[in-house]
């Protein structure tokens, strides 16, 4: 693996080339994680992100979804994001997932398409999936990315060019540098993205929507359905951090668990909902699920106020998208306030009860 740093922020990677193999292929595909019959929103998410590359590149946007008891069930959740070709492969063994099945499925089916792109979410499923197929295909696997674009390469060494690659572009190095990564030869240029990344909206253009129902047993071998899933629990969650209009984020400068306790009475005020940087979380300031950033939950809200943050590239990645963002910091010259749009110099301790104060006051 080679790294040219383009400035003291960024830097390109290139994985090595594959052995014999041309960059051929068409499609952009979209592994779709569903649970029971119902397809999750990073898979949208990930839909409306690869109708654009398709766009661009001028290719078809396919997808495909494995489960079971699942045909006539997740199709319109599906076509509408701009799909031009739909797989769905439903057997009684598919659910709940199990990771050879899926991996035999995707391989197979990969290896009859030949797609250009194939996007994953960064979930439990996606982050064991993803790594078995792209090892089978040797394919390479950029994890976790935060953009993705369509660019060029020139390779100087080889006096090669190579255009419409996708740019899987993420946090590197500790958060230290963003590193744009591109895979020359290899397919299909596989990446996997966190959910709230990429914002999803129903594709108004034209698309076919064409819906294929393959044979299971022509795709997976019988040793693949050796493992089964004894019981299968999932558990509701406990807020509605990705969704809410407002968020109070709280960083290691609130100084204690009970520190938290004062952006929660803010956040009920305002009917927003609470989230917490890693030093908070890794501190035991605030729970792991309430972790904004790379290694969390990515929000959108309308308005987004940072409390004691000092605003790492890391938790900047997960709430830079936000409408309005107000920063509440006793240091001036905070990263975080680069990025602001308003900022309150001043001790947590100092600011926060006078904004509840005033909300409790103002409110209707």
């Amino acid at each position: 693996m080679s790294i040219v740093m383009l400035d003291n922020q960024s830097a390109k990677v290139t994985t090595p080339l594959a052995h014999g193999r041309g960059a051929g292929g068409e499609a952009v595909f979209v592994y779709c994680e569903i649970e029971e019959t119902h397809v999750q929103e990073v898979s949208q998410e990930l839909l409306t992100k690869g109708r654009k590359l398709a766009n661009t590149l001028g290719v078809e946007l396919h997808a495909v979804v494995v489960g079971t008891a699942i045909k006539g069930q997740v199709e319109d959740q599906i076509l509408p994001y701009g799909v031009d070709k739909l797989f769905v492969f439903d057997a009684p063994e598919l659910f709940p997932y199990t990771s050879a099945p899926h991996t035999d499925i995707l391989v197979n089916l990969f290896r009859e398409e030949q797609p250009q792109i194939c996007l994953m979410g960064a979930t439990v499923i996606g982050r064991d999936l993803g790594p078995r197929v792209s090892s089978s295909l040797t394919s390479g696997l950029t994890a976790d990315c935060t953009e993705l674009e369509i660019g060029s390469y020139e390779d100087k060494k080889n006096d090669k060019v190579y255009d419409n690659l996708l740019y899987q572009i993420r946090p590197a190095f500790g958060g230290n540098i963003v590193a744009t990564i591109v895979n020359p030869e290899h397919r299909p240029q596989m990446a996997t993205v966190r959910s709230g990344v990429m914002q999803k909206a129903i594709y108004e253009g034209e698309c076919r929507k064409e819906v294929v129902y393959p044979e299971v047993s022509k795709y997976v071998s019988p040793e693949a359905f050796v493992v089964k899933v004894l019981d299968h629990h999932v558990e509701a969650a406990k807020h509605n951090l990705k969704g809410a209009p407002i968020v109070v984020a709280g960083g290691y400068g609130m100084g204690s668990k009970e520190g938290f306790d004062m952006l929660f009475e803010l956040a009920k005020v305002l009917h927003g909902e609470v989230g917490g940087s890693r030093a908070a979380v890794d501190a035991g300031f605030c729970d792991h699920d309430r972790q904004i950033g790379q290694t969390g939950v990515t929000v959108h809200p309308k308005v987004y106020i940072a409390c004691g943050i000092s605003g790492q590239i890391q938790h900047i990645a997960g709430m830079q998208d936000s409408g309005i963002i107000i920063s509440v910091n006793s240091d001036p010259d905070a990263p975080i306030n680069r990025i602001a749009d308003y900022v309150i110099v001043g001790t947590v301790e100092e600011v926060v009860p006078k904004l509840i104060k005033y909300y409790k006051q103002n409110s209707k």
